[in-house]
């Protein structure tokens, strides 16, 4: 007969192996609730090193998020540029939460190179056949304007650099942006700079038993000092250095991060499983109608705090379905379609653009809702094939991609590129444009 201390033992091991078997990605895990090295206090048991509880509500907001960003860019939904703000903070809760735990099961280290590893892994797979499917889809079939934008903005895609090009170029995100067909990737090379960036820095500061505050105290004095950025740049006729910069946005990510840290989740925890709910439910709800209220480039008060705003109220959301993932909000958010959507936000969101401006009302000969179903279609059909053929073999189970091997191949991806854009030749000057005197009789 067992005892009673045996009996504990068991169901505690039965109960971490069911809660290993839900945590198949890191993408939507919850963040420690304790510093590195720092006891957890009773009231807030710290989980075992290495644990990822899998928050399927935050799959639901990512699907809510991109396909805000869609409804935006095909002219149905003026607030939905906002889903990248959402995008911004989630991504950094989830890495923050990720180096956390690794901190705290490290000793206050982290892997840089293997974190860094793991990133490209994740996000170079689809952005690669992306920009490569997408150049010789224009050298065949496109403008010859919007294949001499690409090929000019090309480099500086895949320097991570798409931003502060467009940026030194004057280009208007809200008036120019459809010219570019990697104009949207200005968001990308935000969030991998934030990641080249965020993670050497936490390592600096995790150490000790104040490892968690001392995060949450850099985190929220670099989203201050972001917000106190894009107030003083913000230029009231193109917005496009503070809406495009990483330092004037890089307020979105810290706070995303702030939420992921030890003191922000005691803080949350204190809060009942109901009152978290309700509290994520009246979040949501000012979110969404923020999103439908907003004007973009002509609302003064977004660049003056709104944005900051919008991104604080998406991180207590966020932390709060993490508090309360089966409350009605979270169960909404896990509905399927939603999730799907989450899955393959990634791909869509690389895709959708390139797929708008190749299908374009000319083309297609259609306009309004009907042209805007078709390029949806389009759009999530190449998101799936990249995210099954593409995303996932690579992240999950290709070892090749691990290592002195995942490097070389890496490289070899960016030479492949390269060579392609110099091999598609620049449209000639005038290419595609019309001819006046033919028209005038001159």
């Amino acid at each position: 007969m067992r005892t009673p201390v045996a009996l504990r033992t068991a169901f505690s091991r039965a109960a971490s192996q069911r809660a290993g078997r839900h945590a198949r990605t890191a993408d939507t895990t919850a963040p420690p609730t304790t510093g590195a090295g720092a006891a957890a206090p009773a009231a807030v048991p710290a989980a075992p090193a290495g644990r990822k509880r899998h928050i399927e509500p935050l799959d639901g907001l990512r699907g809510l998020a991109v396909l805000g960003v869609l409804f935006f860019h095909a002219g149905h939904f003026g607030g939905g540029f906002l889903g990248v703000d959402l995008f911004f903070v989630l991504s950094g809760f989830l890495i923050t939460g990720l180096l956390l735990r690794e901190t705290a099961a490290r000793g206050g280290r982290v892997d840089l190179l293997a974190f860094w590893g793991r990133r490209a892994r994740r996000l170079v797979p689809a952005l690669a056949v992306t920009v490569a499917a997408t150049l010789v889809l224009l050298w065949a079939f496109g403008p010859p304007a919007l294949l001499g934008q690409a090929r000019d903005d090309t480099p500086w895609v895949l320097a991570n650099l798409a931003n502060w090009h467009f940026i030194s170029d004057r280009l208007g995100y809200w008036d120019a942006a459809g010219t570019h067909v990697f104009s949207h990737l200005w968001s990308i090379a935000v969030e991998e700079q934030f990641y080249l960036l965020w993670p050497p820095l936490l390592c600096l500061v995790a150490r000790g038993r104040h490892a968690g505050r001392n995060v949450a105290v850099v985190a929220a004095a670099g989203a201050l000092a972001s917000l106190l950025l894009m107030i003083v740049l913000v230029d009231p006729v193109d917005t496009t250095r503070v809406y495009e910069g990483t330092d004037t946005r890089a307020f979105s990510l810290l706070l995303g991060a702030l939420t992921a840290t030890p003191p922000a989740a005691r803080l949350l925890a204190r809060l009942t499983t109901r009152a978290a709910g309700r509290v994520a439910l009246v979040l949501a709800c000012g979110i969404g109608a923020y999103w439908a209220l907003t004007e973009g480039q002509t609302s003064a008060a977004l660049f003056r705090g709104g944005l900051f705003a919008h991104a604080l109220a998406a991180a207590l959301l966020i932390g709060c379905l993490a508090q309360a993932p089966a409350a009605p909000l979270g169960r909404a958010l896990r509905v399927r379609p939603l999730r799907w959507a989450g899955r393959i936000s990634y791909s869509l969101y690389l895709w959708h653009w390139p797929v708008f401006l190749l299908l374009s009302e000319e083309r297609l000969g259609l306009t309004g809702w009907s042209r805007t179903a078709v390029v949806m279609a389009v759009s999530v059909a190449a998101a799936a094939l990249s995210t099954y053929l593409v995303e996932d073999p690579v992240r999950f189970r290709a070892r090749w991609a691990t290592g002195r091997t995942g490097a070389l191949a890496l490289a070899a991806v960016y030479v492949v590129l390269v060579c392609l854009w110099g091999v598609i030749p620049q449209p000639r000057a005038g290419a595609g444009s019309v001819d006046l005197t033919r028209l005038t009789g001159g």
